[in-house]
């Protein structure tokens, strides 16, 4: 289950507001009486909870050693559902927001060998990890792309590192060169990736080869299902709240559980983040998540009930 310890809907302050790159704005965060903040680890993201009831996530890109701020970079996309556009407008230096977390679904496992893959503000949650890697000695490259060089954030944080960071915009390089970077599969490797949506589908399928469990991947949105899968009511019993209720075709596990007045903490609604992911004491999950390893939707003791569903006719959950 991903990293939690909960900063159960803090206010905290924007205490610097800079632009990390072309479109992109890097927010400073603290908490309005000084105090330190939750402790973080590499890869781990924080929800803002915006106007309107907008949920959103963000990964930390400063130093987890900084007890005292916590950073983000956000890319304003006018196409997408309003939680960049509202970041860029409305959170000014001196601004309010409300922040949940920090989780990590996205952790830097260690390794002797560490390959890293960042595609546009994909680079927020791979610094921090580039960076840890770094301190504990491990060999380590990044791949880093990005429309234009003006549009890279966090260029100057990895200038010292020379030769080992490629940074690769695609108006000068093209698509990036996954299969030169990658290589064969060699022991004791890990890869790392973080960006859109074709970015990771390409790295998946240069990694098919490599030992299970080499890669692991943030994804900014859900991926596309293969093909779409009927859904069927089952019953479903929370062992905790001695319920037993029914899940229909066009519910959710999630919806049903909120709407019986049970409290769970969720977030993307989408299968990303993790927030929901609930432990299965019976019953076989219908995995239709972007997050679970292979490992874990075999093992099948949790899922994400905000979109995983059940293979049989009861599900018994932890809650």
């Amino acid at each position: 289950m991903p990293d939690q310890l909960p900063l159960h809907e803090a206010p905290l302050v924007v205490a610097a507001r800079t632009e990390a790159a072309e479109g992109v704005v890097c927010l400073t965060l603290r908490h309005p009486d000084g105090e330190p903040l939750p402790a973080w680890t590499p890869g781990a993201h924080i929800d803002l909870l915006l106007d309107g009831g907008l949920i959103r996530q963000y990964s930390l890109c400063g130093r987890p050693e900084d007890r005292g701020a916590w950073q983000i970079a956000v890319l304003r996309e006018p196409q997408s559902r309003g939680g960049s556009v509202q970041v860029h407008d409305r959170l000014s230096e001196g601004a309010t927001v409300r922040v949940r977390g920090p989780r990590n679904a996205f952790r830097l496992r260690p390794a002797a060998r560490h390959l890293f893959i960042a595609g546009g503000v994909g680079i927020t949650p791979v610094l921090p990890m580039v960076e840890a890697a770094e301190a504990a000695g491990a060999d380590w490259r990044l791949l880093y792309g990005g429309r234009t060089r003006a549009s890279m954030a966090f260029r100057d944080r990895l200038a010292p590192y020379g030769a080992r960071v490629l940074l690769r915009p695609q108006d000068e390089y093209g698509l990036l060169d996954l299969a030169d970077f990658l290589g064969t599969p060699e022991e004791g490797t890990l890869v790392h990736a973080c960006g859109p949506e074709p970015l990771l589908q390409a790295v998946e399928a240069q990694c098919a080869a490599w030992p299970p469990g080499t890669l692991g991947v943030e994804r900014f949105a859900a991926a596309p299902s293969a093909e779409p899968r009927p859904a069927e009511a089952f019953e479903l019993v929370l062992a905790r709240a001695g319920l037993t209720l029914t899940v229909p075709p066009d519910r959710s596990v999630l919806q049903v559980v909120t709407e019986a007045g049970v409290p769970v903490e969720f977030s993307c609604q989408e299968g990303t983040c993790g927030t929901c992911e609930t432990d299965v004491l019976d019953g076989t999950p219908d995995h239709r998540d972007s997050l679970l390893s292979e490992d874990e939707r075999v093992s099948g003791d949790t899922m994400l009930i905000c979109v995983s569903r059940s293979r049989g006719p009861r599900l018994v959950l932890d809650l």
